[in-house]
């Protein structure tokens, strides 16, 4: 009796694990490998799982927040203390970092499990092929999961600030153009885009850093924004970048926000420029509820 228990506790995982390969495949149109097909389940499986706990706190307020990050947005938690200054304001602040690390929760701590991000791919093309996928009703997919959340702060990190040609240049501009067509789509949600941070000297040429200054010219402006009452924009590049244009190093990281060779901005630029995106983030959410409420 007891194996016959058995065999029928194992026929039922195997038919859940069929039934879940089924399900990625048809909401990715991709197949995976044997350990990459686990990860991706038990990520799927846990997020579902989970779901009710991330949105109980959504009432319409635009408390809950995501931010989608890598390495940059990792230290601005870390080094400049986004996650206190938001807690501080009165927010629940996820944050979704590298599939390896996953979604953490409002208190810091890991909630064991991560969003399926494609490929971990949050460059631009990442963001834009995430933004075009469907949308089902419990998280299992990425954007699906995102959407939990009533704000979604999302960032690229400073490999996009090296655009080397015009034709580069004008193909993220499209991708932007089309992940703000989709947030149209949702007006109930906040969109944040945190512009690329630009690139260390070592790693990049005046050619490229005019280019990715002239992307986040166009991101900041009103061009762009104007008339998408959901979007904002957080113009990171700006903050960061040096801004007099007989320096050797314009439009790149200034000197006194790196170290060395590394393009990430260091502990000096994350204490300065965490507390102005949480204050950004809370006056962009106030706006939206004041349009809303007219």
């Amino acid at each position: 009796m007891k194996r016959k228990r058995l065999w029928i506790w194992l026929l039922l995982l195997v038919g859940l694990l069929i039934i879940s390969l089924l399900i990625y495949r048809k909401v990715s149109g991709k197949s995976l490998g044997i350990m990459n097909t686990f990860y991706t389940i038990r990520n799927i499986t846990k997020s579902v799982l989970d779901s009710k706990n991330v949105t109980a706190e959504n009432q319409g307020d635009y408390t809950n927040i995501l931010f989608v990050h890598h390495s940059v947005g990792k230290n601005l938690i870390s080094e400049g203390g986004l996650r206190e200054a938001m807690q501080n304001k009165g927010y629940l602040f996820w944050d979704q970092d590298y599939s390896y690390y996953g979604l953490t929760k409002p208190d810091g701590n890991p909630s064991g499990y991560s969003y399926t991000i494609p490929h971990d791919n949050t460059d631009i093309d990442g963001y834009a092929a995430i933004f075009k996928q469907r949308v089902y009703t419990m998280p299992v997919n990425a954007i699906s999961a995102f959407l939990q959340h009533e704000v979604i702060v999302f960032k690229s990190c400073y490999p996009n600030s090296a655009i080397h040609d015009d034709d580069e240049l004008e193909l993220h501009k499209h991708q932007y153009l089309e992940m703000r067509d989709r947030f149209d789509q949702f007006p109930g949600h906040i969109f944040i885009l945190v512009t690329t941070p630009p690139l260390n000297p070592a790693e990049t040429n005046l050619e490229e850093a005019a280019r990715a200054r002239a992307l986040n010219t166009w991101l900041s402006s009103h061009e762009f924004t104007d008339g998408h009452p959901n979007l904002f924009v957080f113009d990171f590049f700006t903050l960061l970048a040096e801004d007099n244009p007989s320096a050797s190093d314009f439009n790149m990281l200034k000197s006194g926000f790196r170290n060395g060779t590394d393009s990430h901005p260091n502990q000096t630029a994350n204490k300065e420029i965490a507390p102005l995106l949480a204050e950004f983030i809370k006056e962009s959410i106030s706006q939206y509820k004041s349009h809303t409420n007219q």
